[in-house]
């Protein structure tokens, strides 16, 4: 099995909603992409299927996606 590219996304407040998250990351060309992406059901949120398109992710969390692991982590100091 191939590992995932992996990104690390820096959150800026508490949480990001998952449409925002793949869109910011660049898993996603745009935000309606993103829902979609979710709603055919290629999101997995801490290798759980994650259907609602704005689940709060927080720092800690990871989101898996087209072959793209999306690590997200506490604001940068």
């Amino acid at each position: 099995m191939t590992q995932p590219q992996v990104i690390e996304f820096y959150l800026r407040d508490e949480f990001v909603e998952l449409c925002n998250l793949l869109k910011l990351a660049g898993v996603a060309g745009s935000g309606g992409q993103g829902k979609q992406m979710v709603a055919e059901g290629m999101v997995r949120v801490d290798g759980k299927p994650e259907t609602r398109k704005t689940a709060k992710i927080r720092a800690g969390q990871y989101v898996d996606c087209s072959g793209i692991r999306v690590v997200v982590l506490g604001a940068e100091s």
